[in-house]
């Protein structure tokens, strides 16, 4: 972390976010995946490797979910071309893809519980000295089952679901309705969250401090104050 200890102190309300950077979103997605490579026998119709077809669905799924986050597509169009994407890049052709593919993914990935390292504990250590909310982009359906399904919601004063709210982070409307959810205000209040443009760059650009997750140490932007790797480093510091 890099920011000294004594301004931190000063926060009384600390909005995370929920995929990658609490829930652990590639994970569990791989679970799903695997699971659900044997369960449509994805080998017959030409894909040899399990693990060729999850990094290329991840990489296509990374980029929609960043342009969800700016607007630029909707939740359907997301939907509608995230494994369209994967299938086609690996040589299926459209009609060889099975029939509820994304149905079932949807239903089944939100069922699993893998979180981060220490989430459980730098949550509740920190509930017992700040006001904790969640401000998710997720969609409301998945976004409640993971909440539901890992026990984490008791942590949260305020859940706050961007299909819910009718705007994404990084819109200053989102964080502006969190805030006025949890009577708080901007220099009181921190963001964390593993989105340089939705979480970081969103609430900095709004007025209020952000700490920029980043478990897989990827480059650190100059104009980004605060970053951590691991969870319980806030219990470090926070």
């Amino acid at each position: 972390m890099q920011n000294p200890t004594s301004e931190i102190k000063t926060y009384k309300h600390i909005f995370f976010d929920l995929d990658h950077t609490i829930w652990d979103f590639d994970k569990n997605a791989e679970e799903t995946l695997y699971e659900l490579y044997d369960i449509y026998s994805l080998r017959e119709i030409g894909l040899q490797s399990a693990s060729l077809f999850i990094e290329t669905y991840t990489r296509h799924n990374h980029q929609l979910w960043a342009e969800y986050h700016t607007g630029k597509i909707t939740k359907t169009e997301l939907r509608d071309t995230r494994f369209k994407r994967a299938f086609a890049e690996l040589g299926v052709d459209h009609d060889a893809m099975p029939q509820g593919f994304e149905d079932h993914y949807v239903k089944l990935c939100p069922t699993k519980t893998n979180l981060f390292p220490h989430a459980h504990e730098t949550l509740q250590y920190l509930q017992g000295k700040y006001k904790l909310h969640l401000i998710s982009n997720g969609f409301k359906e998945a976004s409640e089952l993971k909440v539901g399904n890992t026990n984490i919601g008791e942590y949260f004063e305020n859940i706050i679901i961007s299909e819910i709210v009718g705007v994404n982070k990084p819109d200053p409307a989102i964080f502006q309705h969190a805030l006025d959810l949890a009577g708080a205000q901007k220099h009181e209040s921190i963001m964390i969250g593993d989105s340089l443009e939705a979480d970081v760059y969103g609430a900095l650009n709004f007025g209020m401090d952000a700490i920029y997750f980043n478990p897989f140490n990827a480059p650190k932007p100059d104009d980004v104050p605060m970053q951590i790797s691991g969870l319980d480093e806030l219990m470090g510091v926070l």
